[in-house]
């Protein structure tokens, strides 16, 4: 096996589970995906796809490489990102950032005249197949557009999920990622404990 670009995902055959070691398979697998990961120029990486999209940038693109590039010149340990359909966070991963991205996805209540439902589930299980990206589904009390004390403590329920996996751990620093309003604001927070 030889990647040169990357991959989100590997796929392993019928073989392996069929065979007389499919636990170690996978583990060595898993193994040789860390060690390739060391080795990879993410720097090298992150200059081309930004050249790739070429000029001008979307809105949620230019968002989504600032977010990506402030993470690795701070040396954040995590990027968190607030979305409602999972696609900035998507962006966010295409970058390839060297650290995992926490994407918390925002429902939304919808209804159809007959009944009301969250949508969000199924943007967060998305979500699951890209590299880098660890979706968790925000509490649909709060919408994530509303006043700042509700971000506040959405992002204080992400960073507890990040500690909790030991993705953060305390005096890390964190690039935030969400939209207030009409405006996407990027910011950088150090953790206190």
């Amino acid at each position: 096996m030889v990647f040169i670009q990357g991959s989100d995902a590997i796929v392993l055959g019928a073989e392996t589970l069929r065979g007389l070691y499919p636990v170690e398979t996978i583990s060595t697998v898993g193994k040789i995906c860390a060690e390739a990961e060391k080795v990879y120029n993410q720097d090298l990486y992150f200059k081309k796809a930004v050249k790739f999209v070429g000029e001008p940038m979307t809105h949620l693109e230019s968002i989504a490489s600032s977010a990506v590039r402030a993470a690795i010149k701070v040396k954040a340990s995590v990027i968190i990102c607030f979305t409602s359909s999972g696609r900035a966070a998507r962006l966010i991963a295409k970058y390839r950032p060297t650290m995992p991205v926490i994407s918390v996805v925002i429902p939304q209540l919808k209804t159809n005249q007959l009944r009301w439902t969250f949508t969000g589930a199924f943007e967060a299980r998305q979500s699951l197949i890209v590299r880098g990206l660890f979706p968790m589904l925000a509490d649909p009390r709060h919408p994530a557009e509303s006043k700042s004390a509700t971000n506040e403590s959405i992002l204080k329920v992400a960073l507890d999920h990040g500690k909790a996996f030991g993705i953060i751990k305390a005096h890390d620093r964190v690039v935030v990622c969400q939209k207030v309003g009409d405006s996407s604001v990027v910011k950088i927070i150090e953790l206190d404990e």
